[in-house]
């Protein structure tokens, strides 16, 4: 599983926001981006935090079927097993 430093990154306006991260360490990034919400000095709504757990969200989907699926065949390479089938009469 992948343990290194990890980013998310916003530009909104002029302004851009970064927030740096350990893998598994998801929960109090979380809490960062509602303290950035929350903040009223700063242009970071809530929206924007919406926005990059939203980002989060779909990375660590994707990072989950990559370790579920990584031993299992390709679609594709599956089909090619049968290729010797064939539809077109």
């Amino acid at each position: 599983m992948d343990t290194g430093k990890k980013q998310l990154v916003l530009n909104k306006g002029t302004e851009r926001y970064i927030f740096r991260y350990e893998a598994g360490q998801e929960g109090p990034l979380l809490d960062a981006l509602v303290a950035a919400a929350t903040d009223p000095r700063t242009d970071f709504d809530w929206f924007d935090a919406a926005v990059l757990s939203f980002r989060l969200t779909q990375s660590l989907i994707g990072q989950a079927d990559q370790l579920l699926y990584k031993d299992l065949p390709l679609p594709m390479q599956s089909f090619e097993q049968y290729s010797d089938y064939d539809d077109t009469e």
